[in-house]
């Protein structure tokens, strides 16, 4: 018989054959069993001996090829898992060497179960990222189709030979490039957004069917309902900003054509405050640049009609009141020229104006217009005569200086220590400086006054007068002035000389007249210490000096024709008779007489 199995086993089985073998041949001999019939039993019996030893062998066989198989299929299935995760070796993989088949079966299982559940999450990993991908390519790309969860799982399953940590990379840097593209496109859309309420609300449109055109998604109607972000909804967002900035400027455009007839009607009618106060809101927008204009509504239909029908409103009030509106600016201009020493245009004149709009022959509206024209010729005019025309009262300040200063050298008590004469002292000081300068001041205005004419291919003229021929007269009045101021030195000269003989002769001067010792001289009143104070006046009446020709004394002429100017002059002494008639004892008094009353029509 064959022994199988260890040792131990082996002894022990035959001695189990042999104690039962003895037993059975001890059998066969009381039976009387022949000895063929024996060995033939005996083959039977080793014959089926051997069947189940076969056939235990095959089972053996059979089991080994199948662990051995599990195993096989266990080691490729961890194989592919290792490849589809990307490892390449397993920390809980055990060594092969030296191990039976059912210890390699056992080892290897938990490495499968562990590769398993390792590769179901990798697959959640992928399965969620994939998830987020799509659903953020499909806001980018604008499609309304939604992804389902299961058919992302069926086409990772298509992809799942590839599952390492590589690829998991790959995804999570492509959903972080989407997630940012995302919250770039998320952010300007907002900013789009917030644009077009901001014009929506100035120009007082409805903001949510505004960005509804656009894309549905953007009113925010639904809790679920994701904001789209696709390239068609910034275009449309972009076209509609551009739509309103367009129509914001045109408002804009419109409402200030009617805030600048608006304001000119004002400017006419004279509106009051209160009424004006009423559109305060709408004319801040004359002060500022189209991209400051947000205050809410301002620029609604709504606002425009209220200016459009306030203009309306004045202009058939303005038709009722034209005829004032006419003479109102016509005062206004004859003032403008009043103060600028211009001469305003007859044809716009007050009365001709009322018989113009009275007969109907002219549109009081075009007569408003020219006159309106005319002021503003005034003005530029005023403009290009401001520097002559400041000169001109410089030289006019220093003619009223002078007479001034003539009246003060009148006053025989003006040395006296009375109160206030040393403030008269260094007036008189300051107006001698002035008087020093006037025909340089003279000379001066002359040379401007011809470059203005040549400049501007007209004459300067001053209410009417041409101011060259004022200045030029004006010299001239001065020469004669300085001529009568000479002879008046010469007269006094002779009759101090003469004085000095009567006083050499009878030893004392005459008593001086009372007239003079009381009489107050014009322009002048008297201090409290009963000294002559002067007191300012542009012309010295009644002097023993001619009156001197100014632009002041142009200025009462009418239609273009000068008043007569008084020129006083002082009587001529024959100095020739006195000089050759033959002075005596008895003929000086008469002498004398005669010079006192020539010195009376002087003064």
């Amino acid at each position: 018989m064959l022994a199988v199995g260890s040792p131990f086993t082996s002894v022990r089985a035959s001695s189990s054959c042999n104690a039962l073998l003895r037993e059975l041949q001890q059998i066969w001999s009381d039976i009387g069993e022949s000895e063929a019939d024996k060995d033939r039993m005996l083959l039977e019996l080793e014959r089926e001996c051997l069947e189940v030893y076969r056939r235990k062998v095959e089972e053996a066989a059979n089991a080994k090829a199948r662990l051995h198989q599990s195993v096989a299929s266990k080691e490729a299935e961890v194989a592919t898992l290792m490849a589809s995760l990307g490892e390449l070796n397993s920390p809980s993989q055990i060594e092969k060497r030296n191990k039976t088949l059912k210890e390699k079966l056992a080892s290897v299982t938990p490495l499968v179960e562990e590769l398993k559940t390792k590769k179901e999450e990798r697959l959640k990993q992928f399965a969620d990222i994939k998830a987020q991908i799509e659903k953020i390519s499909v806001e980018i790309s604008g499609y309304s189709n939604h992804v389902n969860d299961h058919m992302i799982i069926n086409t990772l399953t298509l992809e799942e030979t590839d599952l390492s940590l590589r690829k998991l990379n790959e995804y999570q840097t492509h959903l972080r490039t989407l997630q940012k593209e995302k919250s770039d496109r998320l952010h300007k859309v907002l900013e789009h957004i917030s644009e077009v309420h901001s014009l929506c609300g100035v120009l007082g449109l409805d903001f949510g069917q505004t960005v509804s055109d656009v894309h549905p998604s953007l009113e925010r109607t639904s809790v679920e309902q994701a904001t789209n972000i696709s390239n068609s909804t910034l275009e449309g967002l972009e076209h509609t900003i551009l739509t309103l900035k367009t129509e914001r400027k045109t408002r804009i455009q419109k409402l200030k054509d009617i805030l600048t007839s608006l304001f000119e009607l004002w400017n006419l009618m004279d509106s009051s405050r209160d009424e004006k106060s009423k559109f305060s809101r709408i004319t801040s927008i004359m002060r500022v640049s189209e991209t400051e204009v947000t205050e809410p509504g301002l620029l609604s239909t709504e606002t425009i009609e209220q200016a459009s029908a306030e203009v309306e409103r004045l202009t058939k009030l303005k038709a009722g009141r034209m005829k004032q509106l006419v003479l109102k600016r016509r005062s206004e201009l004859e003032e403008i020229c009043r103060m600028t020493h211009i001469e305003a245009d007859p044809s716009t004149a007050s009365e001709k104006s009322n018989a113009l709009i009275d007969s109907g022959l002219v549109d009081p509206s075009e007569l408003l217009a020219n006159i309106e024209v005319q002021i503003v010729k005034v003005k530029e005019e005023a403009t290009s005569r401001k520097d002559i025309m400041d000169r001109v009262d410089r030289w006019l300040s220093a003619c009223e200086e002078e007479n001034w200063l003539e009246e003060y050298n009148q006053d025989e008590n003006r040395y006296n220590a009375g109160r206030g004469s040393h403030v008269n002292l260094k007036r008189a000081e300051r107006a001698r400086v002035t008087v020093s300068k006037i025909p340089a001041i003279v000379d001066n205005l002359i040379h401007k006054t011809l470059a203005w004419e040549e400049e501007k291919k007209t004459m300067f003229l001053y209410d009417g007068a041409r101011l060259v021929t004022i200045l030029e007269d004006y010299k001239l009045s001065r020469q004669h002035r300085e001529e009568e101021k000479k002879r008046h030195r010469d007269q006094k000269k002779l009759q101090d000389m003469l004085l000095t003989e009567k006083e050499a002769i009878y030893g004392s001067k005459p008593s001086p007249r009372k007239s003079n010792s009381f009489r107050k001289t014009n322009g002048y009143r008297a201090n409290g210490n009963g000294s002559m104070t002067p007191t300012p006046r542009r012309n010295s009446v009644g002097g023993a000096t001619p009156e001197l020709l100014t632009p002041r004394s142009y200025s009462g002429r009418q239609n273009g024709y000068f008043k007569e100017t008084r020129r006083l002059s002082s009587p001529k002494l024959n100095l020739n008779a006195l000089s050759t008639r033959k002075v005596t004892t008895v003929n000086l008094d008469i002498y004398i007489h005669e010079l006192m009353q020539q010195q009376q029509l002087c003064e």
